[in-house]
């Protein structure tokens, strides 16, 4: 039985925020720790990258016509539970997360929780949206949140208040 590879590949490209000893492999144990809870099967591809503000609005208003800087965005590879598989590797190329340190800086301190807690949130969430998942609904909201803060737990990182207002 081959066992299944997790490849979590992670660039900085901001210099606004110091990233903390131990936070990218926080990042690599969230997608870890959404990938099993999801139960995925096979080897799987994800990309995370820590930018700006300036660099996560430049994205939001290219892909989203939405003129504003954002904590998270995500960029699925798949649709309907189909990856594009990497020819080398045979991994599932699950997409791109993008992360603006600034903003989860921001967050963090607005919530009173610590970076690694936000920057590990808003991974578990853009994971889930690479799975699939969405929130456009109430009831997916609250299905994604709780999957969110399940994940949290398990890397013994939970919430400090448990519902976090929607922006």
């Amino acid at each position: 039985m081959t066992e299944n590879k997790i490849k979590v590949i992670i660039t900085n490209k901001q210099k606004t925020v110091k990233i903390p000893t131990g936070l990218r492999m926080l990042v690599r144990r969230t997608c870890n720790a959404v990938l099993r809870m999801e139960n995925f099967q096979g080897s799987a591809e994800v990309s995370v990258t820590f930018v700006d503000n300036q660099g996560i609005r430049e994205l939001n208003a290219q892909y989203r016509d939405k003129d504003t800087e954002t904590d998270v965005l995500s960029f699925p590879m798949g649709e309907n539970g189909v990856w594009d598989k990497d020819p080398e590797t045979g991994a599932f190329i699950l997409g791109d997360v993008v992360i603006s340190m600034e903003k989860a800086m921001e967050q963090a301190n607005i919530y009173g929780h610590s970076l690694q807690r936000e920057v590990g949130y808003l991974t578990a969430h853009s994971v889930l949206h690479l799975l699939g998942y969405d929130h456009i609904e109430p009831l997916d909201r609250v299905h994604m949140r709780e999957k969110e803060e399940l994940v949290m737990d398990q890397l013994g990182l939970p919430a400090s208040i448990s519902y976090i207002a929607e922006e």
